[in-house]
């Protein structure tokens, strides 16, 4: 009897790894999918909180590609594993904090233990020589198949013609005719692949799905590492990064300023572990404060918040300090003016 081969595709929820999988399906190839939350992941945050993100679908990509494709998805929590990989990249950043070439080692050496303990043949990725400057060049896929311990047990279907046949397709479990030799930035070869597969809400190839690309994130991520001395982080630290406005008016405190309503209600779930600002006499934002801070510190910071309120031209704003402790204080200030924020303080 002929066995039916099994493979574990990376599902990131764009476009690319949605291919790969499908074109592998397509040769009679069992296939499941698998997604590594880092808690740096795009999906699911801002655009759930900020009402500018309304128009776009809410919805987890990756969860979306393996309904499209009909496969079964896991979704594995490597955040606290993915720490060292942020913190001590052995191949050094891209352009921001971006540690992509260790990530993809990392993650595609995850993936070769899950398909140890089940028994997987191989695993699929979604990448194409050329499209990503650092972890998309021959030289580092080189790299990636060395670090990872995948040996030829990694197929990359879209540009599996620009690279070495495989094991998959040197036993002959896939027809390497079938697959393809896209390469470059163009995600038109992938678009037009895409169409013929009848395949068109899937999630548009830009802007990555990782904060660490992205530069004011790894601005904030930056400061807080400066701040505290260490390069070190928990899940809430990286998840408060992605709300709000945050200003630095002095080295030993910094303020968290939500942008609209929905940032209010999501910050006030960090209520007990900072100080808070919460304006009463006008509509305005919810201010987090996050340091050692004196009471002239607060005071600052109280005129800050009141900048960024309805009432910044009124003579006075009323708003609450309310400690981690659950006491409060009333504080009359006036707003700040506008020419005494400076440009950096902003992160």
């Amino acid at each position: 009897m002929t066995i039916r081969r099994r493979a574990l595709a990376l599902i990131s929820g764009g476009l690319d790894s949605l291919l790969a999988a499908r074109v592998v399906m397509e040769q009679g190839i069992h296939v499941e999918g698998i997604n590594f939350y880092t808690g740096f992941c795009v999906e699911g945050h801002t655009h759930a909180i900020r009402k500018k993100d309304r128009t776009r679908p809410r919805r987890n990509n990756a969860l979306w590609v393996a309904e499209e494709l009909g496969i079964r998805l896991h979704i594995v929590d490597v955040s606290e594993q993915y720490k060292n990989v942020v913190i001590n990249p052995k191949h050094g950043y891209g352009a921001n904090l971006n540690p992509c070439l260790d990530c993809k080692c990392f993650m595609v050496g995850k993936a070769v233990e899950w398909i140890e303990k089940q028994g997987f043949d191989f695993i699929i990725t979604g990448e194409v020589i050329g499209q990503r400057p650092m972890s998309q060049r021959r030289d580092t896929m080189r790299i990636v198949v060395r670090e990872s311990g995948v040996g030829e047990r990694l197929l990359r279907p879209l540009c599996a013609k620009n690279l070495s046949p495989t094991l998959p397709e040197q036993k002959g479990w896939v027809d390497r005719d079938k697959l393809f030799g896209f390469s470059g930035r163009s995600r038109k070869p992938q678009m037009a692949l895409a169409r013929r597969f009848g395949l068109t809400d899937y999630a548009q190839p830009a802007g990555g799905c990782c904060f660490l690309t992205d530069e004011a994130y790894s601005r904030k991520l930056a400061d807080l590492w400066q701040a505290r001395g260490s390069r070190e982080y928990e899940l809430d630290d990286i998840m408060l990064l992605k709300v709000g406005r945050h200003l630095r008016p002095r080295p030993h405190f910094k303020l968290i300023i939500g942008r609209e309503e929905g940032e209010n209600n999501f910050l006030q779930g960090y209520r007990h572990q900072f100080i808070q600002l919460r304006i009463n006499s006008h509509p305005g934002p919810l201010t987090l404060i996050d340091g050692e801070v004196t009471p002239d510190d607060c005071g600052l910071a109280a005129r800050i918040a009141a900048r960024f309120s309805a009432g910044r031209d009124a003579e006075e704003v009323e708003m609450l300090l309310l400690d981690r402790d659950g006491s409060e204080q009333l504080l009359r200030v006036a707003p700040l003016p506008v020419a005494e924020i400076r440009p950096e303080w902003y992160l």
